[in-house]
């Protein structure tokens, strides 16, 4: 870095730093990241920007490239989108729009509405919503009746709540 840059980098005041990070990227209700009024369209960028996803403390949804290099991000829904689900040794698993897979966190399913389904991932941190193909394959291991539906797998149960996710 040059030494006009570190004069004036000196010179920035933390809110003009923190005006800096809100670079106007969106996730809409799809998955669909656009920078400004412009869809990203590179597979690969998108890619990077769903894994890259986190949440601040404050609840404002970022994508991280190290603890001090963010970018804040609006999120329209959940943040990520649960594309399938399945069962191996009854375990849940399931696989998000970021091409990564994990083990279901059965007992943070909730409905909302009481028609889509959303669970907690990457350790509780980020929503996920059930894309409808993947909502179909849980379905076929759900139990009850009425709003009192349950995920059942095995010999273990874990009830839908409904709620607002946040």
């Amino acid at each position: 870095m040059t030494a006009d840059a570190l004069g004036l980098v000196a010179h920035v005041t933390p809110e003009q730093f923190e005006q800096w990070r809100s670079i106007g990227l969106r996730l809409d209700r799809q998955g669909r990241f656009w920078h400004q009024d412009g869809l990203v369209e590179h597979r690969r960028l998108q890619l990077a920007l769903l894994r890259w996803l986190a949440r601040r403390d404050d609840g404002r949804y970022i994508v991280r490239l190290d603890e001090s290099r963010y970018a804040y991000v609006d999120v329209e829904d959940a943040p990520l989108r649960v594309v399938s689900f399945r069962v191996e040794h009854d375990a849940p698993i399931i696989r998000l729009d970021d091409e990564s897979e994990e083990h279901l966190a059965s007992a943070s399913l909730t409905t909302p509405d009481g028609a889509q389904i959303y669970a907690r991932v990457r350790g509780g941190t980020l929503w996920a919503r059930f894309l409808s193909g993947a909502q179909q394959t849980l379905a076929e291991h759900l139990r009850g009746e009425h709003d009192q539906f349950a995920l059942v797998i095995g010999p273990q149960a874990w009830p839908i709540r409904s709620g607002e996710v946040a």
